[in-house]
């Protein structure tokens, strides 16, 4: 079972991995775009679209890959004060009530959307349309690899209630952790509270000189 659960998220992080690559495609888009519009005075109708597209495609794909670092948000200031039983009970509470209908609407919805889509060969709204289906394919597949993703969490819910203790999960990139910077570059508090003071002498001597000129 936990081979199988490091196995989807294995696969949301190499999807929300590839995915992030649309934003270097974005940046480098709306760079190209300023350049033309005000350097060589050739704006692109298109390239708006083209650039929210990028963005909801980015968007919507991180949500399984957020959801297998538990990275999305939630309300920690007495959730963090609980035991893992209690966490995931609550967690578990959440997924079946809120997540599984919302997700389940959302992936059944956007299968539909996208393949009216598709059916009529939907384009933007511009002087130089691009096909709109393409995109709009997203939203299923997001929403498929999101609910997959919360079946594996709704698995470590209940693996935490009866053991007590949450699974592990695959790691990634993470924020840098100030404590375990310090000790990374042996920085004590004390350290820290003696430069501080340093710096505040310094600051009030020159203030000082500044005032008397």
């Amino acid at each position: 079972m936990r081979a199988l659960l490091l196995l989807v998220d294995r696969l949301s992080t190499w999807l929300g991995q590839a995915f992030a690559w649309a934003i270097v495609l974005l940046t480098a888009g709306i760079t190209w775009e300023v350049f033309s519009r005000y350097v060589l005075n050739k704006p692109h109708a298109w390239a708006l679209d083209a650039q929210i597209m990028l963005y909801g495609t980015l968007f919507m794909m991180a949500g399984a890959y957020t959801l297998s670092k538990n990275g999305h948000v939630r309300g920690d200031v007495l959730y963090g004060f609980f035991r893992p039983r209690t966490q995931a009970t609550i967690d578990l509470v959440l997924y079946v009530l809120f997540f599984l209908p919302g997700i389940v609407a959302l992936t059944w919805a956007g299968w539909t959307f996208a393949s009216e889509s598709l059916a009529i060969r939907e384009q933007t709204f511009s002087a130089e349309p691009l096909p709109l289906y393409p995109f709009k394919f997203v939203i299923p597949l997001a929403g498929g690899m999101l609910l997959l993703q919360g079946l594996v969490e709704i698995v470590r819910c209940a693996q935490c209630i009866a053991s007590g203790e949450w699974p592990s999960r695959e790691q990634d990139v993470e924020e840098v952790d100030v404590d375990k910077l310090k000790e990374m570059v042996h920085v004590k508090d004390e350290d820290i509270a003696a430069l501080d003071k340093y710096v505040t002498h310094e600051a009030d001597a020159a203030a000082r000189q500044g005032a008397a000129r």
